[in-house]
């Protein structure tokens, strides 16, 4: 096994992230200094990081419904971390979030100690949409919608949309659905400011066809890697 997919297992994180810190020499196998990411292990090899020992850990999978008000990390110096919310039974593993939704932000969240999971379901490459419901601080018109979906020049960068939708919904004119194909930080309040709008309300709503549908505010729930790939690929109510 490749020495960057073993740290990745041992939930030290995504495999790029496993990279750099191979790459800062901070991992030993059996003493030894290795920089190389792709450096195959020896059956029985002792790996460590930082002088600590690692192994493979149970991997975890746990879907929650984000409230405001907390930071998608594991740690903040300032903010509660969406990890606070949940249930002591996961104290031990070193769960994180998958991708990111900002401080005021709501809605679905993965977290895992899966870095290979995680990197799969955030790549590009996995064509994994994400839905958002936003509820701007003013009317919007068609012709705003029209130009959200033709995509936006922000600072030398094209931001587009996979779909704009005004929803029918009070206060009227003024829901939006919005389905991203890629995460771009903070990437729906940018555009809609953009715009001419500020966002007052952010959620999300889908993982590729996963919807949240049942799970509260604030709760979460486990789930195995097979349940939440079936959940995101041929869709369920959470």
């Amino acid at each position: 096994m490749r020495l960057n997919r073993y740290l990745a297992l041992c939930g030290v994180g995504s495999r790029r992230g496993a990279e750099k810190i191979i790459a800062d020499g901070r991992v030993r196998v059996d003493g030894k200094v290795v920089l190389l990411p792709a450096f195959r292990l020896p059956e029985g090899a002792l790996v460590t990081v930082d002088g600590a020992p690692i192994r493979p850990e149970e991997m975890r999978y746990v879907l929650l419904n984000k409230p405001a008000g907390y930071v998608c990390s594991v740690s903040d110096k300032f903010d509660p971390v969406v990890t606070e919310l949940l249930p002591e039974e996961f104290a031990n593993y070193r769960l994180f979030p998958v991708g990111r939704l900002d401080k005021e932000s709501e809605g679905l969240l993965i977290l895992t100690n899966d870095g290979i999971f995680a990197q799969e379901i955030l790549h590009p490459s996995k064509g994994i949409l994400r839905e958002y419901r936003a509820l701007l601080d003013r009317e919007i018109t068609r012709k705003d919608v029209r130009r959200w979906r033709d995509g936006l020049c922000i600072e030398g960068r094209t931001l587009k949309p996979v779909h704009v939708l005004i929803e029918e919904e009070e206060p009227r004119n003024r829901w939006v659905t919005v389905v991203l194909a890629e995460g771009v930080k903070r990437e729906v309040r940018i555009m809609a400011k953009a715009l001419g709008f500020n966002v007052q309300s952010l959620i999300r709503r889908k993982i590729g066809k996963m919807e949240l549908a049942h799970l509260p505010t604030g709760a979460c729930r486990a789930m195995t890697r097979g349940e939440l790939w079936r959940a995101i690929r041929h869709g369920a109510l959470v």
